[in-house]
């Protein structure tokens, strides 16, 4: 891979996104659906929007078990962000493009033998966000993309945490081609890897956006360019990423160094390490 190439791409991808997001990050407090409020986000309007907040490390009060060492990814401050808690993973959701910023998730190979459910396949709009930030189901009725899990349904280890995966919150509209072939083998290869490491495994997956991105539905839900998976390995102090056009013919390419991650995006993931 040549990185000069993409880190100017990225530096435009990332200039472009922060032009398209005016920000604020979004503190939830108990933002972690409960079995008794899991039905709640299919029916929209029936759950109080996430509020805003100053900062994203001051967020995800009630799920910082997602990020190494507890620290969330050091986003600069931009209109439109909001932090939501689910079971299995957190999310920073970005209003302007309607899809999330980054998902994380923690896995072992503990949960890995528990990801075992049946999928539900019961996409709903998360009504914790507001009307005008979130995509709605028929923003992707017909727009030929498919609608790409950042959490994937098959690590979750619950019935809940399955059917939560299914927030369009966790969704970005991806190739399906891309969704059910490279990107699915590297969902794959990374349970695996998570199933054979010694401790925990952190995970951030996102979109990245370059120049004035394409969008669909009513609710203009931005088709990313590109779509990165950050592995980090608590146990080994090790970090790659995978690196993926969002196109029907790209293939899985060489993992790209943590470093090169950060330049190409512009976002400080593992605040809390120092990875190799």
């Amino acid at each position: 891979m040549i990185f000069d190439k993409f880190s100017a791409r990225s530096a435009r991808a990332w200039a472009a996104s922060v032009l398209g997001a005016a920000l604020l990050t979004a503190c939830l407090g108990n933002s972690s659906p409960t079995a008794s409020q899991a039905p709640a986000p299919a029916r929209p309007g029936s759950a109080a929007p996430a509020p805003a907040a100053q900062a994203t490390s001051a967020g995800f009060q009630d799920c910082r078990q997602f990020f190494a060492a507890g620290q969330p990814p050091a986003v600069a401050a931009q209109p439109k962000l909001r932090d939501l808690c689910y079971d299995a993973f957190a999310i920073l959701h970005n209003g302007n493009t309607r899809t999330p910023m980054f998902v994380a998730q923690r896995m072992n190979r503990s949960l890995v033998d528990d990801a075992d459910e049946k999928r539900t396949n019961k996409f709903f709009a998360d009504a914790r966000l507001p009307r005008a930030e979130r995509a709605e189901l028929n923003d992707y009725k017909g727009s030929g993309y498919s609608r790409g899990h950042m959490a994937p349904a098959a690590d979750m280890p619950t019935a809940q945490a399955m059917a939560q995966s299914f927030s369009l919150a966790n969704m970005v509209p991806q190739s399906i081609k891309q969704n059910s072939g490279p990107w699915a083998r590297i969902e794959k290869d990374t349970r695996h890897y998570a199933s054979r490491a010694q401790g925990d495994v952190f995970i951030i997956t996102g979109p990245v956006y370059e120049g004035q991105p394409d969008t669909v539905g009513d609710n203009h839900v931005a088709v990313p360019s590109y779509l990165y998976k950050l592995v980090y390995d608590a146990s080994t102090n090790r970090a790659w990423a995978h690196w993926q056009a969002n196109r029907d013919d790209a293939r899985v390419s060489k993992p790209i160094s943590y470093a090169e991650l950060v330049q190409r995006t512009g976002i400080d993931f593992l605040p809390g390490v120092h990875p190799q």
